[in-house]
């Protein structure tokens, strides 16, 4: 078997808002195409334009190949093979950020090809299922006030507990440079206050971590917020800090009274490593994508196994990418969630409506997937429907 076409596919809903705190309004999305007419699927979570351009754009030396161009006429069942070649070949141009992402994408196409090829799942290949896959619901409000957003997240944190999610993720993004709808409310006594207003409404039963989405410019800072929601049991905090203030996370791991997680932008387990061999994380999270695929977002569980750290992938995209966290959880021996963007609480419809047949929740879990590679299938007409030049 042979690879024979890459198609990449540059997606965007129609009413996106540039000042949104939500990338789940685009993606790119990449089909590997195979001379015995399987295809394989993957996506990745960046500028959608730029990663396409990664992967088509043609080399001219053998420092800075093609993604593309390595893998045509490449077997595609060699994925670990295939990483290092796409890493290796890509080196000058790529080996960190943009160039790791898409790659990510390929990879978690490569092992979805992978499985069809073999009748089986992706975590049947990536070592057998260790653990029960269980996603907490990942609520983004909408709403242009502070009154308005506090309303709709209370409402969804609701929701999400009657629809039966054991976890629900606060998305508290009203300050800092990636505050969402244009916020800016300097006051840390207002994310304190949400906190409790939705702790208080889903009552003590359920699992709450918060995303501040790297509001604090320092952990002294960061601990003084914190600590005024730490009796509201918080499962973990998410990048309070700028991702590569690795001194200011170690020191807000040994004073935080909660867990801090981060990682959902650190690109293949090098970046991951300088974090964790610091004790610089109590959670990571990989995003499969934005990590390097399935091959590494492996290779971070295993490294935080043997430091003693649990492990939450990240991804706020569609349910391809929610299918590759599910493989990727069933087979990580510390992880206890997956982030899951509930299609009903979702306000993108590229969420809702490109794949069909998502994995489904039943009881607060993913049943282990049964379906060969990811197990999901893309909708022809939303890709048709959703796709720019």
């Amino acid at each position: 078997m042979k690879i024979t076409k890459i198609e990449c596919f540059v997606l965007l809903v129609p009413d996106y808002r540039a000042d949104a705190c939500s990338s789940a309004q685009d993606n790119l999305v990449v089909k590997i195409h195979t001379d015995d007419g399987l295809v394989g699927i993957g996506e990745t979570d960046t500028n959608p334009w730029v990663a396409k351009a990664m992967i088509e754009a043609p080399g001219t030396h053998i420092m800075g190949l093609g993604l593309k161009e390595m893998l045509i006429g490449a077997d595609p069942t060699d994925v670990e093979g295939l990483w290092e070649r796409m890493y290796k070949g890509s080196a000058m141009t790529g080996r960190r950020g943009l160039g790791i992402c898409a790659m990510g994408a390929l990879d978690m196409a490569l092992w979805d090809l992978k499985g069809k090829a073999e009748n089986k799942p992706c975590w049947q290949l990536l070592g057998g299922a260790l653990n029960t896959i269980t996603p907490y619901a990942s609520l983004l409000p909408d709403g242009n006030t502070l009154d308005e957003y506090t309303k709709v997240l209370v409402h969804r944190a609701v929701e999400a507990k009657r629809l039966g999610f054991k976890a629900a993720k606060l998305e508290i993004c009203i300050k800092g440079p990636y505050s969402h709808n244009s916020l800016q409310i300097p006051d840390d006594r207002e994310i304190a206050r949400i906190v409790r207003a939705c702790r208080e409404a889903v009552g003590p039963g359920m699992t709450l971590m918060v995303d501040v989405a790297y509001c604090w410019q320092d952990w002294k800072e960061a601990l003084r917020a914190m600590e005024m929601f730490a009796d509201d049991d918080i499962y973990f905090i998410e990048t309070p800090l700028p991702s590569d203030d690795y001194e200011g996370y170690a020191k807000l791991v040994k004073a935080s009274p909660m867990r801090v997680a981060a990682g959902e932008w650190l690109n293949s387990r090098f970046e991951f490593l300088e974090l964790m061999d610091r004790d610089a994380l109590d959670v990571v999270q990989p995003d499969v994508g934005r990590v390097g695929g399935l091959t590494e977002a492996r290779r971070v569980a295993l490294h935080a196994r043997d430091r003693g750290i649990v492990v939450v992938p990240h991804c706020w995209k569609s349910a391809i990418g929610i299918a590759a966290s599910a493989h990727l959880a069933a087979i990580a021996p510390t992880c206890t969630y997956i982030e899951f963007l509930p299609h009903g609480l979702s306000d993108s419809r590229l969420r809702r409506e490109l794949v069909p047949d998502e994995l489904p929740v039943v009881d607060g879990v993913i049943p282990l997937p049964t379906k060969p590679g990811l197990g999901i299938t893309v909708s022809d007409e939303a890709l048709k429907a959703f796709t720019v030049a």
